[in-house]
């Protein structure tokens, strides 16, 4: 019990940046949260941290060993939250934002469902494609699709989303049909603008790397006016098979050069922290968890 005081104190201190505000944090004396401190450092046989009248610094055997101890606590509290939300009944608002397309086609379906299992939980839901801050705007759950995460939220991942290249039929034969990316500097394309490379196309071929600056002929930050526009034979579209995936399989769309592996995107619920999610948030992530898994989520 000691060695986890000990910890907590230590990590407090190192966040407030003071004895005394990590004293009132913990509800402690003064006195007690240096008495820690100091059994810490002579259990460990190192100096944690510099004191001096006006300010605290870190050692290098600080640094090490703050990441460490917040690694640790983070786990107990989950650790204790998913206990928690095994035996509370999940109740009050989730905000939940989600990207446009996505959330209409995929999620909308879902959350029916899910208030049938937790009727108690009431979501308010959002669609954007812009980035939302998770924080600053009160969300407590975001949808994101991307090649990997923030790193300054928690994240879990809950399917893959697999890019497909593709133009409709009659395009490609008033236009002719792209062998290799290079190609496609010469024809019509309809990009998306939150692409985080723009105009630049990255794909991993039989031979390695290759990249391709496209001349867009249509801008756009809705990923439903791509598909529109390559249906209507506009020119050559890259979107997820989330969206696209009927039109291959029913062929108004054509997919493109499929040796050459468009960028790797995944499906993730984010979360601004571990630390006491709460058991309706928890219940909303395992609940989409599990219906993502299913074979008809399988794009």
């Amino acid at each position: 019990m000691d060695k986890f005081v000990e910890m907590q104190t230590f990590a407090a201190v190192v966040d407030a940046g003071s004895f005394v505000k990590a004293a009132n944090a913990l509800a402690m004396s003064k006195a007690a949260v240096s008495r820690y401190v100091g059994d810490l450092e002579t259990r460990l046989g190192v100096r944690l941290l510099q004191r001096t009248t006006r300010r605290l610094s870190l050692t290098e055997e600080g640094h090490v060993f703050h990441a460490r101890c917040k690694d640790l606590l983070a786990e107990i509290d989950e650790a204790e939250a998913e206990i928690t939300s095994r035996t509370d009944d999940p109740s009050g608002l989730v905000r939940v934002n989600a990207p446009v397309t996505f959330g209409i086609l995929h999620l909308a379906p879902l959350w029916g469902e899910f208030r049938l299992l937790h009727p108690r939980v009431t979501l308010d839901i959002t669609l954007s494609d812009r980035i939302v801050d998770l924080v600053d705007e009160g969300y407590d759950l975001a949808i994101r699709i991307a090649t990997l995460p923030s790193s300054t939220l928690i994240s879990r991942r809950l399917s893959k989303a697999r890019m497909a290249l593709c133009a409709s039929p009659r395009y490609l034969e008033q236009h002719g049909t792209p062998r290799h990316p290079a190609e496609l500097a010469h024809h019509a394309v309809i990009a998306y603008s939150y692409w985080s490379t723009k105009d630049e196309w990255h794909f991993d071929g039989p031979q390695g790397k290759v990249s391709v600056r496209t001349q867009p002929c249509i801008h756009t930050n809705s990923g439903d006016t791509c598909r529109a526009a390559a249906l209507a034979h506009q020119g050559v579209v890259m979107q997820p098979t989330f969206l696209v995936g009927e039109d291959l399989e029913a062929g108004r769309l054509v997919e493109l050069m499929p040796e050459f592996r468009a960028i790797e995107l995944a499906i993730y619920a984010v979360y601004p922290t571990r630390k006491h999610l709460s058991p309706k948030v928890r219940v909303l992530i395992d609940f989409l968890a599990d219906c993502f898994a299913q074979p008809r989520f399988a794009w």
